[in-house]
């Protein structure tokens, strides 16, 4: 008998530590106290514990007949075997409760409601000057498509790869990131289901999509090595399988897909730190770099991240922040019932290309929702670096109301508008959308003086109508042209080419002995036609930034 009540014992141990590991290996809780996956995880196991102790030893679980019908409370938790088996269980069942009780009040001590100060600061946030910060627009540093349309053009040209199309898709992940100074948007391809994935996990996903979002055009990037690692593989070569069992005590934020200066790809991966008892006031702490080809992969502070690497901080940990500093300067209670000065975010956000990281932009209101903002924010998603803009104006969506209104016959729905400067105003920056989610026209709108929205079907003639409504409503001025100093330079030249420019043709000539690119109009200088590579010429010309204006060439 006692053999056998061994045996029993000894499997019940079995099928408990089964249960367990399988509830680990399918879950991937973080080992460590301030995850609430791994609270639950202890607390579930301490469950089957306790339930599996009172089958073992309890009287009416083993069989007994004394008890008919209905087994009381106090029945419950009296009446065992043996003595043994009566602290046993009562301990494993008082262990389970506190468990319950600490991570419960551990929920509560974390609260914004016992720690609305120490919320408050947990972001930073400086108040800069939007002239001196956003400067005047270049327009091959704007995204011209939000995810929705670049899903569209990615599903696309997904469906001209005939050799990948019946066994891959196209995963909806399309983050955006700075690649080479351009907003671009990355996503990976996925297994189309489990059975595509035994006959193609060997040689891994080959390619990934591209998506230029300033001229939207899009590229099917195929890999010389597969993509072995990710959301879409599984068993050990599942992401966060992988991650989970290289790093047992991290707490991993949702991983994003990226790309480094030449096309690797990578998940990037935030671990949560939290700051405020167990599970409260999280930020990132550390960030883990898995290449997702090799699974190769590398811990590094927040600090030390590459500036490759553009989304540390998810756009939505940084919105909640800065609601908690913006809500919460004069308390919790304050922030519930008298409001006063309370800032919170508007229902949505875009990004912006600055200063070779992307930025979290949107607008910010006072709590009483008036239809109005009273500033934006600008939020680094590598360095958690927050900026506020005081500029009053319309909320997004009026904004977006107001575009959408200019072009309602036509049906055209707006996106979620970028703010820009033009000429030195506040600007949003809309793209019209078809019903098919396709980019066909753009708007403009002046943030303070929402009624002035200017609408084309390029970026450069929506540009040219809203300075021209701008300066019918005295705006801004009229201004005379900025006087430039001419140069002149003769040399060789090393490279000539043609482009057209709206709608007129340019040259651009390189020559031998520097690196500027020199600006030809033909309509004005028609006898460049007669040049080509390894001739000599002479330019007369104004220096610029970007391309140096030929106004004459010397015979």
């Amino acid at each position: 008998m006692k053999k056998g009540l061994k045996g029993l014992k000894a499997v019940a141990f079995v099928v408990v530590a089964a249960i367990a590991a399988l509830y680990y290996y399918i879950e991937l809780p973080a080992i460590n106290i301030h995850s609430p996956g791994f609270w639950k995880f202890v607390i579930f196991v301490m469950l089957i514990v306790t339930v599996e102790v009172w089958l073992m030893n309890h009287r009416k679980a083993a069989g007994g007949g004394r008890y008919r019908g209905n087994i009381s409370a106090k029945e419950f938790f009296s009446d065992f075997k043996t003595q043994a088996g009566s602290v046993l269980f009562k301990t494993a069942f008082v262990c389970t409760v506190i468990l319950v009780v600490l991570y419960v009040a551990g929920n509560i001590l974390s609260s914004p409601v016992i720690n609305a100060s120490k919320y408050q600061q947990l972001l930073k946030v400086e108040t800069r000057n939007f002239t001196d910060d956003i400067k005047e627009v270049s327009y091959d540093k704007i995204p011209l498509l939000d995810k929705d349309s670049a899903s569209i053009i990615g599903t696309r040209v997904m469906g001209t790869m005939v050799d990948m199309v019946s066994q891959y898709e196209v995963d909806d992940m399309y983050s955006q990131i700075n690649y080479k100074e351009k907003p671009v948007r990355v996503t990976p391809l996925r297994y189309g289901n489990l059975i595509k994935w035994f006959t193609n996990h060997k040689n891994g996903i080959p390619a990934y999509i591209r998506i230029d979002m300033t001229t939207q055009e899009a590229e099917c990037v195929r890999l010389t090595e597969g993509i072995k690692y990710s959301k879409s593989d599984h068993f050990s070569r599942y992401i966060y399988r992988h991650l989970r069992f290289a790093y047992p005590t991290y707490i991993f934020d949702d991983i994003n897909f990226e790309i480094d200066d030449n096309g690797t790809p990578y998940w990037v991966c935030p671990v949560k730190k939290y700051n405020i008892g167990l599970f409260g006031g999280q930020t990132v702490g550390r960030v883990v770099l898995c290449n997702a080809v090799t699974g190769e992969m590398t811990d590094y502070s927040v600090d030390e991240v590459p500036t490759w690497v553009d989304k540390v901080y998810s756009a939505e940990l940084l919105i909640n922040l800065y609601d908690y500093n913006g809500s919460l300067k004069h308390g919790f209670i304050n922030s519930v019932l008298s409001q006063k000065d309370c800032l919170k975010t508007t229902d949505g956000y875009n990004y912006i290309a600055l200063e070779d990281d992307v930025w979290v932009y949107t607008g910010i209101t006072s709590v009483g929702q008036d239809n109005s903002n009273v500033g934006f924010v600008l939020m680094n998603q590598r360095t958690m670096e927050t900026r506020y803009y005081e500029v009053s104006g319309a909320e997004e969506y009026s904004a977006m109301d107001s575009a959408k209104g200019r072009v309602q016959n036509l049906g055209y729905t707006a996106t979620f508008p970028l703010i820009i400067n033009i000429s030195g105003q506040p600007t949003y920056f809309m793209a019209l959308k078809d019903g098919a989610g396709l980019v066909k026209s753009y708007a403009m709108l002046n943030i303070e003086k929402y009624q002035n929205v200017a609408i084309g079907d390029s970026v450069l003639q929506c540009e040219s109508n809203y300075i021209k409504l701008l300066k019918d409503n005295g705006i801004v001025e009229e201004q005379q042209p900025e006087v430039k100093e001419t140069k002149k330079v003769k040399d060789i030249i090393s490279k000539i080419m043609p482009v057209v420019i709206d709608g007129n043709t340019h040259m651009y000539i390189m020559l031998s002995q520097n690196d500027s690119i020199y600006d030809v109009d033909v309509s004005k200088y028609v006898d460049i036609i007669k040049y080509s590579e390894g001739m000599e010429i002479t330019l007369e010309y104004t220096m610029d930034s970007q391309l140096n204006k030929v106004v004459g060439i010397i015979k």
